[in-house]
């Protein structure tokens, strides 16, 4: 029975882990950058919602309103920083070298983690109103947290939304053609600049969305931005750059591994998703879901 508790924990982190992971690679994918400051969206969108929930708790409103906070920050982090972003620093750095790519990006994340600083303080802030409301569940002499399974839940909810938008959607077809071709896609009228700000944004929004859904369950303090974007590198680099269901997979090994490393080595708490990424890439230069190309020179 000790493997069941264990199996839920590490599906409720690979929830978290998800959200920015398929965010990070569907960046990737459309737009062929590495976008080191992607942790910082998820760090805004957390501490958005934990100030927010604050105040609605503090005002002594219906605790309730803390749960559609936490899509709301999310919307408004993409809606504030994804065009506005991507119009500026982004567009600019499109047909450069790879260094000038993650030099900028990373600029980003330095002015992000400052501005962050400026606003929010170096405090920590934590609100769990949504995990107390729903309490827990006791299956088979265990206790489990319902917020856990809420979040199983919502990953699941959000890939197959995921595929259904990009396999039957227009826009979802037209960001498949631009993965596919972007020249030819170009020629055959698509609107690659538009399909640009699309991408972005929603990568924006998955990475604040899972910013302000681990709030209840760990808090936000200065830092989480950096350490979530290592993180979310090594979980697209092992289900490979681009594939929506490498990171899917990816997510789920990874936090087996944190959690695995939890339970019987502690000490191996921090390094177990790099020793799983080492063992991977070695094996799979490409990642699990990735295919070999050839490199245009």
């Amino acid at each position: 029975m000790v493997f069941i508790p264990l199996i839920v924990d590490a599906l409720a982190n690979a929830a978290l882990i998800f959200f920015v992971a398929v965010g990070l690679t569907l960046v990737f994918s459309v737009l062929r950058i590495l976008n080191v400051a992607h942790g910082s969206f998820y760090s805004i969108g957390a501490y958005l919602a934990a100030s927010a929930g604050l105040w609605i708790v503090s005002a002594g409103a219906p605790g309730w309103l803390t749960f559609p906070t936490l899509l709301l920050s999310a919307i408004f982090v993409a809606v504030l920083f994804g065009p506005v972003v991507e119009r500026t620093l982004i567009r600019w750095t499109y047909g450069k070298s790879e260094a000038v790519q993650v030099l900028v990006t990373f600029a980003l994340f330095l002015i992000l983690e400052d501005l962050q600083r400026m606003v929010f303080g170096v405090q920590s802030v934590y609100q769990d109103t949504p995990m107390t409301m729903l309490g827990v569940v006791e299956i088979g002499g265990i206790v489990y947290l319902n917020y856990q399974l809420l979040l199983i839940a919502l990953a699941v909810f959000m890939l197959i939304a995921l595929k259904l938008f990009i396999s039957y959607s227009r826009t979802g077809k037209l960001l498949s053609a631009v993965v596919a071709d972007r020249e030819v896609s170009q020629a055959m009228g698509i609107d690659t600049s538009r399909m640009f700000v699309i991408a972005f944004s929603v990568g924006v929004f998955l990475a604040a969305l899972g910013g302000a859904l681990a709030t209840p369950t760990s808090g936000v303090s200065p830092g989480l931005g950096a350490d979530t974007m290592v993180l979310a590198f090594a979980v697209a680099a092992i289900g490979g750059l681009g594939q929506v269901e490498g990171a899917a997979i990816a997510a789920i090994i990874v936090a087996f591994a944190k959690v695995l490393a939890i339970y019987f080595a502690p000490s191996l708490d921090a390094v177990a998703p790099y020793l799983v990424m080492l063992a991977v890439l070695v094996v799979r230069p490409y990642g699990l879901f990735g295919t070999e190309t050839a490199r245009r020179i």
